[in-house]
């Protein structure tokens, strides 16, 4: 290799550099396929022998600096982009916008959220991660659960939009994932606007969860994959389990004496899979007590339901004051490592309002509404209540 070429691609970023050798023989073999250039006629151009173009395609060795301005005269491109260098910067910026995004949703801002993937979009236009992030974002903006005020205007407002754009993922993008993805939340946003039909035949057009890429790969891991592989699919297990056990109470699809068996059954499976399930610290576990409490107060059984109300007051602080960053550890899922940041909401109040001014305001509290403990559990979701006070006491 030429050495005035390898100081200048020492120059870029390691990340770019891990892959410019294959980047450039990739983009030469692709631009001379694409011009219907032979490798002995590129040769010839170039005053090298065929073998060295040959060389460069299959990534042995790169082309020296002097040759490439000739090359991207003759192919009618930059020197940026025979080395990948406009790549790398469109790859970085795409990644500080996804930076923002993310920041954006974990404070339930979804107004930042449209506008950091506005501006990326109109900068990249054909970045399809940018593109599903901006679907996502419009789709949030209507969520009714949420603290969005205008949330009626914006589902209505946005409904064409996110259609096309999900469309267009769905015809148009090479990742899968990303695909998917589009066409799974394009399919729930036709049947909340009560296009079910619609929805329907999207749903029925994903792959089936057997022959998934996680269900059938164990077979070609090798053997210290195995056991990370099996961990994280206890984990994904664990999750689709239990939210399912979630929409079952949440949804009120049991009576009322059976949903008090399945949140019963939820704290089994957390403490099955958790050595120490206070190490959850996760949203569903104030919102699940809070359940229960209802469940309680509706059966006509008070003193269970302050108690489960306070569990959730404290879940609900816990999750509030939680680090930026923790660690969870178990014989089944080995050490996960959890980021506040990694949390989407489209509420940007702290879970304790949410729960005072929200949950609590359900009519199945009505029977308890009026009893000391209740105002106190309210009053420790204010702050104006030290924890220490709170120890359970029915009226």
């Amino acid at each position: 290799m030429n050495s005035k070429c390898g100081e200048a691609i020492k120059a870029i970023p390691w990340r770019l550099r891990a892959g410019m050798k294959l980047q450039i023989g990739k983009r030469i073999r692709e631009l001379r396929r694409e011009r219907n250039i032979t490798q002995e006629k590129l040769a010839e151009l170039l005053g090298v022998s065929f073998q060295s173009v040959s060389r460069w395609e299959s990534g042995v060795c790169y082309p020296d600096m002097e040759l490439l301005p000739v090359m991207g005269s003759i192919f009618d491109v930059t020197v940026d982009y025979l080395l990948g260098v406009d790549q790398y910067w469109e790859q970085k910026k795409v990644e500080d916008y996804l930076a923002q995004f993310q920041t954006a949703v974990s404070a339930g801002d979804i107004d930042a959220c449209i506008q950091i993937a506005r501006a990326g979009v109109k900068e990249f236009p054909n970045q399809y991660t940018l593109l599903n992030k901006l679907m996502y974002a419009l789709f949030l903006a209507g969520d009714e659960d949420g603290n969005i005020p205008d949330w009626e205007e914006n589902k209505k407002k946005y409904d064409g939009e996110i259609t096309k754009l999900g469309e267009r993922i769905r015809d148009h993008c090479p990742n899968q994932e990303i695909r998917l993805e589009a066409v799974a939340r394009l399919a729930f946003h036709h049947c909340d606007n009560g296009r079910r039909e619609q929805g329907r035949a999207l749903y029925e057009s994903l792959p089936s969860r057997r022959w998934c890429r996680e269900n059938a790969i164990w077979w070609a891991l090798e053997e210290e994959e195995k056991l990370p592989f099996t961990r994280q699919s206890i984990r994904t297990a664990y999750a689709d389990l239990a939210s399912n056990l979630f929409t079952l109470v949440s949804e009120r699809l049991l009576p009322d004496e059976e949903l008090i068996c399945v949140f019963e059954k939820w704290k089994e499976l957390n403490r099955l899979i958790f050595d120490d399930p206070a190490q959850m610290n996760g949203w569903s576990v104030p919102y699940m007590a809070c359940q229960a409490a209802g469940l309680y107060a509706r059966t006509g059984r008070p003193d269970a339901a302050l108690k489960k109300l306070e569990e959730a007051a404290r879940g609900a602080c816990a999750f509030d004051e939680r680090p930026e960053e923790w660690k969870v550890k178990s014989l089944l899922l080995g050490v996960c490592t959890d980021r506040r940041q990694d949390f989407e909401t489209t509420d940007s109040r702290p879970l304790c309002e949410v729960m005072r001014d929200k949950w609590m305001a359900h009519t199945d509290f009505d029977t308890i509404r009026d009893t000391e403990a209740f105002r106190r559990i309210k009053e420790m979701l204010s702050g104006r209540r030290e924890w220490k006070e709170m120890l359970f006491s029915a009226d």
